[in-house]
């Protein structure tokens, strides 16, 4: 795919307010396993290569994470359209122009910057001394079919938040 300067402009000046996005709006319990499941290559990719030089050669994200992020990639292009909807809900709650913007492009550029922005929170965000304990998690996840483990994402997320509206990390999820 070609890489043009405004996508990648625009996935800078957004990746900060993702990471802070207000407490409004919720995602469903199906918006969140969608985005799950659309964001677990990219998640599985960035765990990997954050996690590289804290793991052992013999380490489940090392010997076996690219093929398991290429095994989820394949359901990508599925659950595209509603990830793509609370992927620019999220956008919304924090920057309207942003989100404005993403809702112009076409899904093949920001399929690009979601994949590009994932990977670099990822990368950005785990603290190296958890590695070990993420190695395990998708050791125990890899052989569960690439949407029952976005499901079951979904639905854990479900039960974990509190309330009415209940958060898992900064991410509200509406109860049904």
């Amino acid at each position: 795919m070609k890489k043009s300067a405004l996508p990648f402009a625009a996935l800078l000046a957004l990746v900060p307010g993702l990471a802070q996005a207000s407490e409004k709006p919720c995602l469903t319990q199906t918006e969140f396993s969608s985005l799950a499941g659309y964001a677990l290559p990219s998640v599985i990719s960035g765990a990997n290569k954050r996690c590289e030089t804290a793991l052992p050669d013999d380490a489940f994200l090392r010997a076996s994470g690219a093929g398991l992020a290429d095994r989820y990639a394949s359901r990508k292009d599925g659950v595209w359209p509603e990830a793509k909807s609370a992927f620019i809900k999220l956008s919304q709650a924090r920057d309207d122009k942003a989100a404005a913007l993403f809702g112009t492009m076409s899904d093949d550029t920001l399929q690009e910057i979601v994949d590009v922005m994932l990977e670099g929170m990822v990368i950005q965000e785990i603290p190296l001394e958890k590695c070990g304990t993420i190695d395990s998690f998708v050791r125990l996840l890899a052989p569960l079919p690439p949407e029952n483990t976005a499901d079951l994402i979904g639905l854990t997320a479900g039960l974990v938040s509190n309330g009415k509206e209940g958060k898992v990390g900064k991410i509200s999820i509406c109860q049904n």
